[in-house]
């Protein structure tokens, strides 16, 4: 008999192109979403979210400041910024020797280097955390925006920083599980790259590159949610 197909995963590109490289069965039953919502906010955290939902509007601040469109300006090129540092990454330049630190040397060739993960594993960190300072920063930065518009601006921002605080614990585990997920995707192009007898530096490890810098750029929308669904609150009159 032919084996069942495999469900097809729902989710943002992010998800799904995590779920096909490490080769994921998609989840079989579905969490109700207060089931979901509790393994994002343990009831500390929802507490202090109780309270910034259940007080008065807060009086918005004395309007000032850049306005919006210097805003959106200044969000597009830090993401046009952060989409090139992925692209232009040269751990991720497709056709290149790759190998070990440190064993390099005269003698070595593109095709007898043994491909290590290392420089990669490092490339994604250092991608990952300006990231998250980009974004960070201009969360803040809207937020204070948003404080001075109106009383229900000053409530959403408000809101949001609370909401920020409670789910990052969660999602800084689980971006940070990237990394040791790409390993295992390259480990196992790896192994089959030997199996076949194909060399190091072959095609294999382009498309690993590929993979990686997809995966890059979808964390990269996911991470700038929250300032696009802040930017669009500033925009909405």
């Amino acid at each position: 008999m032919d084996p069942s197909p495999r469900p097809t995963l729902q989710g943002p590109t992010f998800v799904r192109l995590l779920a096909r490289l490490t080769d994921a069965e998609a989840a079989r039953a579905e969490l109700v979403p207060a089931d979901r919502l509790s393994e994002w906010i343990d009831w500390t955290r929802a507490v202090a979210l109780s309270k910034v939902l259940d007080a008065p509007d807060p009086a918005p601040a004395q309007a000032g400041g850049p306005a919006v469109g210097d805003h959106a300006a200044s969000i597009a090129r830090a993401r046009a910024t952060l989409a090139e540092a992925i692209a232009t990454a040269p751990e991720l330049a497709a056709g290149q020797a790759h190998t070990p630190p440190g064993d390099a040397g005269p003698a070595d060739s593109p095709a007898d280097a043994a491909p290590d993960f290392a420089p990669l594993r490092q490339r994604c960190l250092t991608l990952q955390r300006a990231m998250q300072a980009a974004t960070g920063r201009l969360r803040g930065d809207l937020r204070e925006m948003l404080a001075q518009r109106s009383a229900q601006a000053a409530r959403l921002a408000e809101v949001d920083a609370v909401m920020e605080g409670a789910l990052s614990p969660r999602e800084h585990a689980l971006l940070g599980a990237v990394p040791t997920l790409l390993e295992a995707h390259f480990e196992r192009l790896r192994a089959g790259a030997a199996e076949a007898g194909t060399p190091a530096s072959s095609i294999w490890l382009d498309g690993f590159r590929r993979d990686m810098q997809g995966v890059l750029n979808a964390e990269l929308d996911v991470r700038f949610q929250p300032v696009d669904a802040l930017l669009a609150a500033l925009r909405t009159p």
